[in-house]
């Protein structure tokens, strides 16, 4: 699938594109291509890992479209942020792990997608941050709800009162990212963590995503009964029966998803 906007191919890795060069901002255009390609996806049973990338070495994506600002001015719910955060969400919610290949800068609602992702890879040379208080507005697709549960309210607080923006060695240190790599190889190595993703037991896989999610949404006995639950469903899975024959009889294990 394809549009002009962003780009899908689907496959046990599966690399959707923001393809919007130079900055891949997020139009209401992109917003609604973005929507209809996380359904193609979510749907897709071959799928077992997804790359969120961005054309171009200059921005994974430099967030909103300002030239948009003035005419939502009053109404940016409706105008924007509803159908906004129900993508992003979308992205969030894909049953599969996901990861952001972060070439070139991520900024404002391009940095609120990468959170959206479960793992980030970012090139040496990128930048990151929610800077949006700089024109006078705020996050306002998740920002203020996910950086904090990833990198705790203190931090999340300087990056996004101060509208810092920090370079990839920075966010590493802060757990923003999980890897700093080579200019130029943020999707090379994004593609090598995915090929080791879409490796593992998928239903396993799925199951721990879902359980981890909501981890801090509750309390720990919750989560072991949200955990014990999974692992029900984990164990009932003919993938288990394979996985286990396979350690075995010492060989590659052959999952089927079911």
């Amino acid at each position: 699938m394809s549009t002009d906007l962003v780009t899908v191919e689907i496959g046990a890795v599966t690399v959707v594109r923001l393809n919007n060069p130079p900055l891949n901002l997020v139009s209401l255009d992109v917003t609604e291509a973005l929507t209809a390609a996380l359904a193609r996806v979510e749907h897709d049973k071959e799928v077992r890992a997804v790359i969120l990338a961005g054309t171009g070495n200059r921005a994974f994506c430099a967030g909103s479209d300002v030239k948009e600002f003035p005419s939502l001015a009053g109404r940016v719910a409706e105008g924007k942020l509803i159908s906004e955060n129900a993508m992003y969400n979308r992205l969030a919610e894909l049953p599969v792990p996901t990861i952001a290949a972060i070439e070139g800068n991520a900024l404002g609602g391009g940095l609120e997608l990468t959170l959206c992702c479960d793992l980030r890879v970012a090139a040496s040379t990128a930048l990151l941050g929610l800077p949006e208080v700089r024109l006078g507005v705020m996050p306002g697709s998740g920002g203020t709800q996910r950086l904090p549960r990833l990198i705790g309210l203190a931090r999340a607080k300087e990056l996004i009162l101060l509208g810092e923006v920090i370079d990839a060695e920075t966010a590493l240190s802060f757990g923003l990212v999980n890897r700093v790599v080579e200019e130029g190889q943020a999707e090379s190595a994004a593609l090598e963590l995915a090929e080791t993703l879409a490796s593992r037991g998928p239903v396993s896989v799925r199951e721990a995503k879902a359980v981890l999610n909501t981890t801090l949404d509750g309390s720990l006995s919750e989560g072991q009964a949200s955990e014990l639950e999974a692992s029900e469903r984990v164990f009932s899975s003919e993938d288990m029966l394979e996985g286990a024959a396979a350690f075995v009889e010492k060989r590659v294990a052959r999952f089927r998803n079911r």
